[in-house]
C-alpha cells in the first residue's frame, strides 16, 4: 500500500472511478489510473476540474481526503471519511468527556514538541536555534505564558534568513507556499484523526466555532516545521523564487513525503501521524496518560548552489512514498 498526494492544478482534468481506480482524464491527453486505496490526499486547485459522485464516495470509502481550493489555489474546504473506525461512536463519547486538565497537559506536550521542532529546523539551516530549545522546559500546562507565540517571534525572522519576514496568510511571498504546505499537512493529520475514530471538531486548544477541524489544527502544530524546512531548504538551494508554481509545490510535497527516522525506525509521515492519533485515542480511553509525538529530525542543508533551470516533469505534481 502507498500514500499518495495528488495536486490537480495544471489542467481541467475529469475525474472518474472505474474498477476501484481513480481515472484522471486530461483534455486532449491520455488518461491515467491510480488505485483509490493508494490515495491519501487529492488537492483540487484548477477551477474547471470535473468529478463524479463516485469519485467523492470512492475516496471516502478508501480513507482519502479531498481538499478543494479557490481561484488563488488557497484551500477552502476539506472532505473526510464519515466512518473511520469500528468503535467510532464510543471514541467520540470518550473524546467529548476529556477533562480540561488533561487537555491542558496534552497541549503542553504539543507546544513543547513544536518549539523543539522549530529549534531543530533553525539548527539544520543556520547552525543556531536562537535560544528556542532552552524555552521547551519553560512551557507549563496549557501554556499560560504563551511560549508558543514567544518562540514564533524568534523563529520566523530567522528561518528564511529574513529579519523582515512575518507569517501572513495574505502575503505574496513564501507565505503562499506555507499556506499550501500547511493545507496538505492538515489533510494528512485529519485523515489520521478519522482513521483513529476521533472527531476533528473536538479540539484540545483551538476552539473556533466556525472551524470543523480544530483537532487537526492542534495536532499538526509539531509538524508545521516540516513544511517550513522544505521551503527554506529550497530557497537556500535555488534562491528566492516569488512564483508559486508546480515546481515550488513539488518542493513542499517532497518535504512531506520523505521518510523520517524516530526511535530507531524509518517511516513515512503518514505512519508517524497514525502513532500520534492512536495515542490520543488511548488517552481518551484512559489507557495512557501522554501523547506519543514522534520528534522527526532533519538532515543538514548543503551549501547553497547557484540557481539553475529545473526540469518540470509531468509527474511532479503526483508524488508517492511506500509505507514502512
Amino acid at each position: 500500500m502507498t500514500d499518495r498526494i495528488l495536486d490537480l492544478s495544471e489542467s481541467a482534468v475529469a475525474l472518474k472511478v472505474r474498477h476501484e481506480q481513480l481515472l484522471i482524464e486530461p483534455p486532449g491527453g491520455s488518461p491515467v489510473t491510480i488505485p483509490l486505496a493508494d490515495i491519501a490526499v487529492v488537492v483540487a486547485s484548477h477551477p474547471h476540474i470535473r468529478y463524479t459522485q463516485a469519485v467523492v464516495s470512492g475516496l471516502a470509502e478508501h480513507g482519502g481526503v479531498l481538499v478543494a481550493c479557490n481561484e488563488r489555489c488557497c484551500p477552502v474546504a476539506m472532505m473526510l471519511p464519515l466512518d473511520g473506525h469500528y468503535v467510532q461512536a464510543e471514541r467520540f463519547a470518550q473524546q467529548a468527556q476529556m477533562s480540561l486538565p488533561t487537555k491542558k497537559r496534552l497541549w503542553k506536550q504539543i507546544v513543547q514538541a513544536k518549539i523543539s521542532a522549530q529549534s531543530s529546523v533553525l539548527r539544520s539551516l543556520h547552525g543556531v536555534d536562537g535560544g528556542l530549545e532552552a524555552m521547551v522546559s519553560k512551557v507549563r500546562s496549557g501554556d499560560p505564558q504563551n511560549r508558543e507565540a514567544t518562540a514564533a517571534q524568534r523563529y520566523w525572522p530567522r528561518v528564511f534568513g529574513d529579519p523582515q519576514f512575518r507569517r501572513d496568510r495574505e502575503a505574496g511571498d513564501q507565505n503562499r507556499q506555507l499556506n499550501y504546505g500547511y493545507a496538505v499537512l492538515r489533510a494528512i493529520i485529519a485523515r489520521g484523526i478519522a482513521a483513529a475514530g476521533l472527531h476533528p471538531s473536538l479540539g484540545l486548544h483551538h476552539s473556533n466555532r466556525y472551524n470543523a477541524f480544530v483537532l487537526a489544527d492542534d495536532l499538526m502544530e509539531p509538524y508545521r516545521p516540516l513544511v517550513d524546512h522544505s521551503i527554506a531548504a529550497s530557497i537556500a538551494e535555488w534562491g528566492l523564487e516569488p512564483k508559486f508554481d508546480r515546481t515550488s509545490k513539488t518542493d513542499v510535497l517532497d518535504g512531506l513525503l520523505r521518510r523520517f527516522s524516530y526511535d530507531g525506525e524509518s517511516r513515512t509521515l503518514f505512519d508517524w501521524v497514525q502513532k500520534l492519533t492512536s495515542s490520543l485515542a488511548q488517552v481518551c480511553a484512559g489507557e495512557r496518560r501522554d501523547l506519543e509525538i514522534p520528534l522527526l529530525r532533519y538532515s543538514v542543508v548543503e551549501t547553497p548552489r547557484k540557481p539553475v533551470a529545473r526540469e518540470t516533469q509531468s509527474s511532479a505534481s503526483t508524488r508517492r512514498e511506500g509505507r514502512g
